[in-house]
Protein backbone atom coordinates (compact mmCIF):
# COMPACT_ATOMS: atom_id res chain seq x y z
CA UNK A 1 0.00 0.00 0.00
CA UNK A 2 0.96 3.40 -1.00
CA UNK A 3 1.53 5.87 3.06
CA UNK A 4 -0.36 8.65 2.55
CA UNK A 5 0.24 11.30 5.58
CA UNK A 6 -2.98 13.93 5.70
CA UNK A 7 -2.49 16.77 8.05
CA UNK A 8 -4.47 19.83 8.93
CA UNK A 9 -2.15 22.84 9.46
CA UNK A 10 -2.38 26.31 10.74
CA UNK A 11 -0.70 28.95 7.98
CA UNK A 12 2.19 28.69 10.66
CA UNK A 13 2.65 25.14 11.03
CA UNK A 14 1.02 24.10 13.74
CA UNK A 15 -1.08 20.74 13.69
CA UNK A 16 -2.30 20.13 17.35
CA UNK A 17 -6.29 20.49 18.33
CA UNK A 18 -7.41 21.22 14.46
CA UNK A 19 -11.56 20.18 15.59
CA UNK A 20 -12.14 21.49 18.90
CA UNK A 21 -11.14 23.67 21.88
CA UNK A 22 -10.74 20.29 23.74
CA UNK A 23 -9.56 17.31 21.17
CA UNK A 24 -5.86 17.42 22.17
CA UNK A 25 -4.81 20.05 25.41
CA UNK A 26 -1.43 18.45 26.31
CA UNK A 27 1.44 20.76 26.81
CA UNK A 28 -0.74 22.63 27.63
CA UNK A 29 -2.56 23.22 24.57
CA UNK A 30 -6.04 26.19 24.68
CA UNK A 31 -6.22 27.03 20.99
CA UNK A 32 -7.65 24.15 19.34
CA UNK A 33 -10.60 24.62 17.06
CA UNK A 34 -8.98 26.76 14.43
CA UNK A 35 -9.72 25.05 11.49
CA UNK A 36 -13.53 24.39 12.30
CA UNK A 37 -14.56 28.56 11.09
CA UNK A 38 -12.68 27.72 7.74
CA UNK A 39 -14.79 24.42 6.76
CA UNK A 40 -16.98 24.64 3.96
CA UNK A 41 -19.03 22.23 1.83
CA UNK A 42 -16.04 21.80 -1.23
CA UNK A 43 -13.50 20.79 1.86
CA UNK A 44 -15.66 18.08 3.06
CA UNK A 45 -15.65 16.83 -0.72
CA UNK A 46 -12.23 17.19 -0.42
CA UNK A 47 -11.81 15.18 2.17
CA UNK A 48 -14.20 12.40 1.29
CA UNK A 49 -12.21 11.64 -2.28
CA UNK A 50 -9.37 11.05 -0.09
CA UNK A 51 -11.36 8.90 2.40
CA UNK A 52 -12.73 7.08 -0.73
CA UNK A 53 -9.10 6.03 -1.59
CA UNK A 54 -8.12 4.30 1.89
CA UNK A 55 -7.78 0.46 2.41
CA UNK A 56 -6.65 0.85 5.76
CA UNK A 57 -5.76 3.48 8.35
CA UNK A 58 -2.41 3.58 10.59
CA UNK A 59 -2.60 6.32 13.79
CA UNK A 60 -0.26 6.97 16.83
CA UNK A 61 -1.68 6.50 20.05
CA UNK A 62 -2.94 9.82 21.28
CA UNK A 63 -5.35 10.22 17.79
CA UNK A 64 -6.13 6.75 17.72
CA UNK A 65 -7.96 7.13 21.27
CA UNK A 66 -9.72 10.35 19.99
CA UNK A 67 -10.87 8.69 17.37
CA UNK A 68 -11.89 5.30 18.85
CA UNK A 69 -13.72 7.21 21.31
CA UNK A 70 -15.21 9.80 18.93
CA UNK A 71 -16.30 7.73 15.80
CA UNK A 72 -18.32 4.02 16.39
CA UNK A 73 -21.23 6.78 17.96
CA UNK A 74 -20.82 8.80 14.32
CA UNK A 75 -22.78 6.92 12.54
CA UNK A 76 -24.89 9.17 10.66
CA UNK A 77 -21.54 10.86 9.68
CA UNK A 78 -20.92 10.36 5.85
CA UNK A 79 -17.18 9.10 6.62
CA UNK A 80 -18.61 6.56 9.10
CA UNK A 81 -19.05 3.57 6.79
CA UNK A 82 -15.32 3.55 5.68
CA UNK A 83 -13.42 5.15 9.24
CA UNK A 84 -14.88 2.91 11.29
CA UNK A 85 -15.22 -0.46 8.91
CA UNK A 86 -11.87 -0.85 7.09
CA UNK A 87 -9.11 -1.90 9.07
CA UNK A 88 -6.37 0.34 11.47
CA UNK A 89 -3.47 0.20 12.80
CA UNK A 90 -1.98 1.86 15.70
CA UNK A 91 1.83 2.87 16.62
CA UNK A 92 2.49 2.63 19.65
CA UNK A 93 5.36 0.82 22.69
CA UNK A 94 2.84 2.01 25.35
CA UNK A 95 -0.39 0.63 23.97
CA UNK A 96 -0.66 -3.35 24.60
CA UNK A 97 -4.47 -3.88 23.19
CA UNK A 98 -7.16 -2.11 20.91
CA UNK A 99 -10.12 -0.62 21.88
CA UNK A 100 -12.60 -2.98 21.36
CA UNK A 101 -15.60 -0.60 20.03
CA UNK A 102 -13.44 0.37 17.17
CA UNK A 103 -12.20 -2.92 15.34
CA UNK A 104 -10.69 -3.97 12.73
CA UNK A 105 -7.77 -2.63 14.88
CA UNK A 106 -4.34 -3.82 14.97
CA UNK A 107 -1.36 -2.56 17.26
CA UNK A 108 2.26 -2.11 15.61
CA UNK A 109 4.38 -2.11 18.75
CA UNK A 110 8.04 -2.79 19.14
CA UNK A 111 9.86 -1.74 15.84
CA UNK A 112 7.67 0.86 14.41
CA UNK A 113 9.26 1.56 11.80
CA UNK A 114 9.57 -2.09 10.62
CA UNK A 115 6.04 -2.99 11.63
CA UNK A 116 4.89 -0.19 9.32
CA UNK A 117 6.98 -1.18 6.09
CA UNK A 118 5.42 -4.54 6.82
CA UNK A 119 1.96 -3.35 6.70
CA UNK A 120 3.01 -1.19 3.62
CA UNK A 121 3.97 -4.37 2.27
CA UNK A 122 -0.04 -6.00 2.44
CA UNK A 123 -2.30 -5.41 -0.96
CA UNK A 124 -4.04 -2.52 -1.43
CA UNK A 125 -4.33 1.22 -2.61
CA UNK A 126 -4.18 3.50 0.23
CA UNK A 127 -2.49 3.72 3.92
CA UNK A 128 -3.54 6.76 5.55
CA UNK A 129 -1.69 8.34 8.18
CA UNK A 130 -4.55 11.09 9.66
CA UNK A 131 -3.48 13.62 12.39
CA UNK A 132 -0.87 11.65 14.08
CA UNK A 133 1.80 14.50 13.51
CA UNK A 134 4.62 12.83 15.49
CA UNK A 135 4.35 9.39 14.01
CA UNK A 136 3.66 11.14 10.22
CA UNK A 137 7.00 12.86 10.89
CA UNK A 138 9.22 10.06 12.22
CA UNK A 139 7.65 8.00 9.28
CA UNK A 140 8.72 10.90 6.45
CA UNK A 141 12.26 10.80 8.01
CA UNK A 142 12.51 7.25 7.67
CA UNK A 143 11.67 7.29 4.07
CA UNK A 144 8.18 5.53 4.27
CA UNK A 145 6.25 8.62 3.76
CA UNK A 146 4.65 8.36 0.04
CA UNK A 147 2.33 11.35 -0.57
CA UNK A 148 1.55 14.11 1.89
CA UNK A 149 -1.68 15.74 1.54
CA UNK A 150 -1.19 19.08 3.37
CA UNK A 151 -4.45 21.42 4.34
CA UNK A 152 -3.86 24.76 5.15
CA UNK A 153 -5.99 27.16 6.95
CA UNK A 154 -6.01 30.58 6.80
CA UNK A 155 -4.67 31.80 10.58
CA UNK A 156 -1.50 31.64 12.69
CA UNK A 157 -2.26 29.87 16.53
CA UNK A 158 1.01 31.07 17.68
CA UNK A 159 1.70 28.45 19.57
CA UNK A 160 1.42 24.16 19.75
CA UNK A 161 2.86 20.94 17.96
CA UNK A 162 4.56 21.05 14.87
CA UNK A 163 4.36 18.41 11.48
CA UNK A 164 7.71 19.85 11.14
CA UNK A 165 9.35 20.61 14.41
CA UNK A 166 12.68 23.19 13.74
CA UNK A 167 15.24 20.23 14.07
CA UNK A 168 13.55 17.87 11.78
CA UNK A 169 15.50 16.46 9.19
CA UNK A 170 15.83 18.59 5.55
CA UNK A 171 13.53 17.13 2.48
CA UNK A 172 12.30 17.63 -1.16
CA UNK A 173 9.08 17.57 -1.83
CA UNK A 174 7.59 17.83 -5.65
CA UNK A 175 4.34 19.36 -6.13
CA UNK A 176 1.78 17.11 -7.59
CA UNK A 177 -1.95 19.42 -6.55
CA UNK A 178 -3.23 22.50 -5.13
CA UNK A 179 -5.95 24.46 -4.85
CA UNK A 180 -7.96 26.19 -2.36
CA UNK A 181 -11.69 26.20 -1.14
CA UNK A 182 -13.74 28.89 -1.27
CA UNK A 183 -13.31 29.53 2.77
CA UNK A 184 -9.76 29.70 1.97
CA UNK A 185 -7.80 25.96 2.65
CA UNK A 186 -4.83 26.14 1.04
CA UNK A 187 -4.95 21.92 -0.22
CA UNK A 188 -1.26 21.10 -1.44
CA UNK A 189 -0.14 17.19 -2.20
CA UNK A 190 3.70 16.21 -2.79
CA UNK A 191 5.59 13.95 -3.14
CA UNK A 192 8.82 12.92 -1.01
CA UNK A 193 11.92 13.40 -3.41
CA UNK A 194 14.64 12.49 -0.66
CA UNK A 195 17.02 15.30 0.92
CA UNK A 196 16.67 19.13 0.48
CA UNK A 197 18.17 20.54 -2.71
CA UNK A 198 20.33 23.91 -2.16
CA UNK A 199 21.98 26.80 -4.28
CA UNK A 200 22.53 29.82 -4.88
CA UNK A 201 20.81 32.43 -6.59
CA UNK A 202 22.50 33.76 -9.58
CA UNK A 203 19.90 35.98 -11.26
CA UNK A 204 17.02 35.24 -13.57
CA UNK A 205 18.17 32.88 -16.77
Amino acid sequence: MKLVLQEFLSLDGVSQGPGAPDEDTSDGFTRGGWLVPHLDDAFETVVSGWLAEADAFLFGRRTYENFARDWPGMTDHPNARILNGLPKYVASRTLSEADAAWNPTTVVSGDVLAGVAEVKRLPGRELQIHGSARLGHSLLTAGLVDEIRLAIAPVVVGTGRHLFPADGAPTGLRLLHHETTPAGIAIHTYEPTGGARYGTYGGAE
